[in-house]
């Protein structure tokens, strides 16, 4: 079955406005009632890093998840973050970008890649310990622009030690838009077959004008967990100066259609949400 993951989280952590505590609890509150498997609603890091998720506690407590059957995820830059995230029993998921690139992993969690390994070990003893579950994202899964190096060996690699140590949901993310169809339909072909037993996923920022080929290409090879967020805003903060957008949800929700995929979404909340949007990511 197809999963979708919203990513807000994702859309203001990068936004040139600060955004309101109370903006983000309508809006998540919002996107709570259209259906989506896992909602990305904040982050447990540094609030000099990023100081739009400063406020995630008080986010949460604000949420209303009577009503709803997504569940919670939140991102974590390191084992600290995660101790704080995994006492909230409101919170299903801890996301943990691991980088198969030294220069990006050192730029956004101030550690080497295999000072990250240690940690992702820590982390899922500690998710396991608090009924939590690890999502590790593979970041420049498809490539970085530092120069460092990179081919799909190296990917298939890390991952290979991710199941290892029995995470069950591992995305490979498109941090900086690199990903071409080729280098896509090669990991995932490989990946969806040798390990069943994992939730292959797929975070990809991309223009208005490949969006829909890099989507093709995962989801011709079995890949059905897909990160998106509305409108296609957001980008890694910590990656280049130029954010690069994600995948549109609306972009992302039209595929599935086309394809025959049932989708259990309210489309009138989702109207309701996309309204709500406009107001929050403006000037």
């Amino acid at each position: 079955m197809l999963k979708l993951i919203e990513c807000p989280r994702d859309a203001m952590q990068g936004w040139h406005r600060m955004i309101s505590t109370d903006e983000k609890v309508k809006y998540l509150n919002a996107l709570l009632q259209v259906g989506f498997d896992t909602i990305d609603f904040g982050s447990f890091v540094s609030p000099k890093a990023i100081p739009q998720m400063a406020d995630t506690k008080e986010v949460l407590s604000q949420l209303d998840l009577s009503r709803t059957k997504s569940k919670l995820l939140a991102i974590v830059a390191n084992l600290r973050g995660a101790e704080e995230a995994v006492v909230y029993d409101e919170i299903s998921y801890l996301g943990f970008p691991f980088s198969v690139s030294e220069t990006f992993q050192l730029r956004n969690t101030n550690k080497t890649i295999a000072e990250s390994l240690e940690q992702v070990h820590s982390m899922q003893e500690l998710c396991i310990k608090n009924r939590k579950e690890l999502v590790i994202y593979i970041s420049m899964g498809f490539g970085n622009p530092y120069g460092d190096p990179y081919s799909p060996e190296i990917v298939l690699e890390w991952i290979a030690e991710m199941v290892k140590m029995d995470i069950g949901i591992i995305s490979l993310a498109d941090t900086v838009g690199v990903a071409d169809p080729a280098t896509i339909t090669g990991l995932f072909r490989h990946l969806v077959p040798a390990y069943p037993q994992v939730e292959i996923g797929a975070h990809f920022h991309a223009a208005p004008y490949n969006w829909e080929d890099k989507l093709k290409a995962a989801y011709d090879q079995g890949c059905r967990r897909f990160d998106s967020s509305i409108k296609g805003i957001g980008g890694c903060p910590m990656a280049k100066d130029e954010l690069v957008g994600n995948l549109a949800t609306e972009n992302l929700i039209a595929f599935c259609q086309e394809h025959g995929e049932s989708l259990p979404l309210d489309m009138q909340a989702l109207g309701k949400a996309q309204l709500l949007a406009d107001a929050v990511f403006k000037d």
